[in-house]
């Protein structure tokens, strides 16, 4: 069974910022990953076919699939987990998350489902899908 990371999507306000954001890498002006302090001891769990899923403003959004997870060490020495994403974002039914600290694991059967199985839902924009998600009605 495939394992997943979760973790807040600091300093994005939206699905829509995160795309740009790799567009931007897509077009090289940035780079496709995140590093984070902590590497995950279950690695043969998450790869080949785990995710990050996103917590944008207190809500799961969307998912990442993960590519690689790499050792790096930082300026000052420090072993840290480079996330190498694969240039797609999957929308998920929006589900509240409270703030947490670094990333968590996510089980398969705690993941959310992706939107993509319903034309309906997943063509309505993220906004209106987190509105509908804090009023219950998605």
């Amino acid at each position: 069974m495939t394992l997943h990371l979760i973790k807040l999507c600091v300093g994005v306000q939206s699905v829509d910022e995160l795309q740009h954001w790799i567009k931007q890498a897509k077009a090289g002006y940035d780079t496709l990953d995140h590093v984070t302090r902590s590497f995950p001891k279950r690695k043969a769990e998450i790869l080949p076919h785990g995710s990050l899923y996103w917590v944008i403003r207190g809500m799961v959004m969307c998912r990442q699939p993960i590519e690689d997870l790499e050792t790096v060490v930082g300026g000052d020495g420090i072993e840290r987990c480079r996330i190498v994403f694969k240039p797609k974002i999957v929308a998920v039914r929006p589900v509240p998350k409270r703030p947490f600290q670094g990333w968590r694991y996510l089980p398969s059967e705690d993941a959310p489902p992706d939107l993509s199985g319903s034309a309906a839902t997943a063509e309505i924009d993220a906004k209106m899908r987190r509105d509908l998600a804090e009023l219950g009605l998605l």
